[in-house]
C-alpha cells in the first residue's frame, strides 16, 4: 500500500491516471450521441489526452488551443483547396503545409501549434468531399474530449507539483553542500581543485538549479484554478521561498568559489596568522554547508539540529571575520579577496535566515 501511494504522487503516475480515466470516459460519453457523430467516437479520447497535463491551468490551455489550431488548419485547407482546384494535387498539399508552418508561428498558439498543420493535411485528406460536416465531427468531438480531460483533471487529485518540486530543491540544495564541503575539505588539505574541476561542478549545479526553478515556476502554475490550492498554500509558500533562497544563495557560493580558487591561502603564506586561513575558511565554508542541509527547525520549544548547525556556521563565520579585523596583511590582493569571502558568508547565512534563537552558552 505504502509504495502505491508513494507511486501515486509521482506526476508522471497521476497524469497517466487521469488520461487513461478521461480517455475511457470520453469514448463513453461520444458513443451516447447521435450516430452522425458516435460513429467518429475515437475523436473524443484524443481531445481528452490532449487536454490532461501537468496542471489544471495548462490542461485548460492546451485544450483552447489544440481546438483553435485544428480549426485554422481545417479553415486554411479549405481556403487553398478551393483556390487551387485547377492544379495538381501535390502542389496544393505543398502550398497548404506552407501556410500552414507559417499560420504555427502564431505565438499564440503555444506548444498547440504543430496542429495545424497536422489537421490541414488531414482535411485535404479525408475531408474535402463535405468540410463543414468533417470539421463539426473532428473539432466537435475533440472539444468534447478535451472537456472532460480538463474536467478530470480538476477533479482527480488535481496536481499542484508539490513532490517534483521538493525533489528538485532537495536536489539542488545536495549539491550546494556537497560543493561547500568539497571546497572545504581542498582547504584543509592544502589543495584547492583547478579552475576547470570546478566549472564541471559549477555546470552540474546549474542545470540542478535550473530544473529547481522550473519546477517552481509549474507549481505556481498548477494553483490556478486548482481546488486543493487553498489547502495546500503553506507548502507552496515554502517551496518558493526555500527555492529563491537558494538561488540567491548559489548565486554567493558561485562568487565564493571563484574567490578561493583564486585566493590559495596555502600558496600566499598567509596561513601564518594565528590559527591558518586555510582553516578559518573552510570551517566558515562548512558551517554554511551545515546550514543549507538543514533548511527547517523540528520544533518552536527547544533547541533542534537546525539551531546546532546555525550555531556552528555563525561561530566560524565569527571566527573569519575577526581574521579579518586583526590580520596585518592589508595591502595583500588575497586579504582583499578573504575579506569578500567573510561579506559573502554573512549574505549567505542572512539569505537561509541562519538566526540563533536561544541564549548561547557563556
Amino acid at each position: 500500500m505504502g509504495w502505491v501511494v508513494a507511486r501515486l504522487q509521482q506526476p508522471w503516475v497521476q497524469r497517466a491516471v487521469r488520461a487513461a480515466l478521461a480517455a475511457g470516459l470520453s469514448w463513453q460519453v461520444a458513443l451516447l450521441l447521435p450516430d452522425a457523430l458516435s460513429e467518429y467516437a475515437y475523436y473524443a479520447p484524443l481531445g481528452a489526452v490532449i487536454a490532461v497535463s501537468p496542471t489544471v491551468a495548462d490542461s485548460a490551455s492546451a485544450a483552447w488551443r489544440s481546438i483553435l489550431a485544428i480549426l485554422l488548419g481545417f479553415a486554411l485547407a479549405v481556403a487553398v483547396y478551393e483556390v487551387t482546384r485547377a492544379v495538381p494535387n501535390a502542389l496544393t498539399i505543398a502550398l497548404i503545409v506552407l501556410l500552414a508552418i507559417v499560420v504555427e508561428q502564431w505565438r499564440y498558439l503555444r506548444e498547440q501549434a504543430s496542429w495545424v498543420s497536422f489537421a490541414a493535411v488531414l482535411m485535404l485528406t479525408v475531408g474535402t468531399a463535405d468540410p463543414a460536416d468533417y470539421a463539426v465531427r473532428y473539432a466537435g468531438l475533440t472539444f468534447l474530449g478535451a472537456a472532460i480531460g480538463v474536467l478530470v483533471t480538476t477533479v482527480l487529485f488535481p496536481p499542484l507539483q508539490l513532490t517534483s518540486a521538493t525533489q528538485r530543491i532537495e536536489a539542488a540544495r545536495g549539491l550546494i553542500a556537497d560543493h561547500l564541503e568539497t571546497m572545504a575539505a581542498g582547504l584543509r588539505s592544502g589543495r584547492v581543485p583547478d579552475p576547470d574541476e570546478w566549472d564541471d561542478r559549477g555546470h552540474r549545479l546549474d542545470r540542478a538549479l535550473e530544473r529547481m526553478r522550473q519546477a517552481e515556476l509549474v507549481v505556481e502554475r498548477a494553483r490556478r484554478a486548482n481546488p486543493r490550492a487553498r489547502k495546500w498554500r503553506g507548502t507552496a509558500a515554502g517551496i518558493r521561498e526555500q527555492s529563491r533562497a537558494l538561488d540567491r544563495v548559489a548565486v554567493l557560493i558561485d562568487d565564493l568559489t571563484t574567490l578561493v580558487v583564486e585566493f590559495h591561502p596555502h600558496r600566499r603564506g598567509l596561513d601564518r596568522v594565528d590559527d591558518g586561513t586555510g582553516w578559518v575558511l573552510a570551517d566558515a565554508l562548512e558551517g554554511l554547508a551545515g546550514v543549507v542541509r538543514i533548511p527547517y527547525h523540528d520544533t518552536d520549544t527547544q533547541p533542534d539540529e537546525r539551531d546546532g548547525a546555525i550555531g556552528a556556521a555563525l561561530a566560524a563565520a565569527g571566527r573569519l571575520t575577526a581574521l579579518v579585523r586583526e590580520s596585518a596583511i592589508g595591502d595583500d590582493e588575497g586579504f582583499f579577496a578573504l575579506g569578500a569571502v567573510a561579506v559573502g558568508t554573512h549574505r549567505a547565512l542572512t539569505v537561509l535566515e541562519a538566526q540563533s534563537r536561544w541564549p548561547q552558552p557563556a
